[in-house]
């Protein structure tokens, strides 16, 4: 085990995670990309969960993402709004059902046995792992999708956090979700 690359391990830890929710029960009628949309969508802030947002965090195509969009919302675990500034574009929400699915899923029990079983090791490997991902997106130009908390645009304002960005206010819990229009801060060196 001990002379597996980097790209053997994590590729092992993706099986293991896969294996795990294609075995999990409450999983039984969704697809991997539908899960993941909606571990997205759990995660993200009110100017990233749009089609367009999913479509681009997961990387797939354009259709794939809608079509998948579309069997959520039939199995009713999203709702789409229609944005009020610009009706072309829609918001989708998490319903109850699916917020509840995501809180008994994640994470994933073999996770955190593991983690908790490496103990103060676990911290020090998150630390590594979030600047080899740093590290992938920075010299690949790949889009960051980071929290809103660590971008550049990010700013107190009165106390409060404002987005320098859409000029805007932001909510406590806004901080602490993922924006597609993320950009590392430069003192970030976390």
């Amino acid at each position: 085990m001990n002379d597996m690359s980097l790209f053997d391990l994590l590729d092992r830890l993706s099986s293991l995670t896969r294996m795990w929710f294609r075995q999990h029960p409450l999983l039984a009628d969704l697809q991997p990309v539908q899960l993941s949309a909606l571990m997205y969508l759990a995660r993200c802030n009110r100017y990233s969960n749009t089609p367009l947002g999913v479509t681009e965090y997961l990387g797939l195509t354009k259709g794939t993402v809608s079509q998948s969009l579309k069997i959520l919302e039939a199995k009713g675990l999203i709702t789409r709004t229609q944005d009020v500034r610009d009706k072309r574009s829609v918001h989708l929400q998490l319903t109850e059902t699916a917020s509840t699915l995501l809180t008994a899923l994640l994470p994933p029990q073999f996770l955190v046995d593991g983690e908790t079983g490496m103990g103060t090791r676990a911290d020090s490997l998150k630390i590594l792992l979030l600047e080899l991902l740093k590290e992938i997106q920075r010299t690949n130009n790949v889009p960051s999708f980071g929290l809103c908390h660590s971008c550049h645009f990010h700013h107190c304002v009165n106390g409060m956090p404002f987005c320098m960005l859409t000029k805007e206010p932001l909510s406590i819990d806004d901080k602490m979700l993922i924006c597609r229009e993320h950009q590392q801060a430069e003192n970030d060196v976390s």
